[in-house]
């Protein structure tokens, strides 16, 4: 059963939900301007960078609000084919894979940001420095982590496998029924 989220699941919700949410409706405006400055003749150069920036951070933050939901990829099929040690230890298996993918992206992200940093690299339409739009990076590995750490407070039955015996659904019985002859 999923428990209410703690201040740390409503901080990482704030923000990375919140963040992503701006970051699509950012690109939403600058499409529109995109379109709407072609449609009159005056196009502005600086639209499609903007969208890609904005694009890689809604990606970035997504996968950190992806992780908080417990939405991530996960190989069920071979957990459930592996033997009981193995399908008891999943649970460890995720967290300690995740929070370590996340620590490699986030170390990997400050390195970017220190290196755009240190080559005053900008970007080239936007003029604005790129370790601006490189902070992602270590920013959502972080909170990634933050997602992880309350996911498996909270939902940890919705990363737990289910017990092998479980009811399986039965394929061969169709979802929907459709009734012939009868109209309504």
């Amino acid at each position: 059963m999923a428990q209410q989220p703690s201040l740390l699941g409503r901080f990482v919700k704030l923000t990375a939900d919140f963040a992503a949410g701006a970051t699509a409706a950012g690109i939403l405006i600058v499409v529109v301007v995109q379109i709407v400055s072609r449609l009159i003749g005056q196009p502005v150069s600086w639209s499609e960078e903007a969208t890609r920036f904005l694009f890689v951070w809604m990606v970035f933050l997504g996968l950190a609000a992806g992780f908080r939901t417990v939405e991530s990829a996960r190989v069920v099929v071979f957990i459930a084919a592996a033997p009981s040690l193995f399908r008891r230890l999943a649970v460890p298996i995720y967290v300690v894979s995740s929070v370590l993918f996340f620590g490699i992206m986030g170390w990997t992200g400050l390195s970017l940001v220190r290196q755009q940093i240190m080559m005053s690299e900008e970007a080239a339409t936007l003029a604005i420095p790129m370790w601006v739009i490189g902070l992602i990076m270590p920013i959502s590995a972080i909170l990634a982590v933050l997602a992880i750490v309350e996911s498996l407070k909270t939902k940890r039955d919705l990363i737990a496998l289910p017990e092998v015996g479980a009811p399986q659904v039965d394929l061969d019985e169709p979802d929907v029924f459709v009734s012939k002859g009868h109209t309504p």
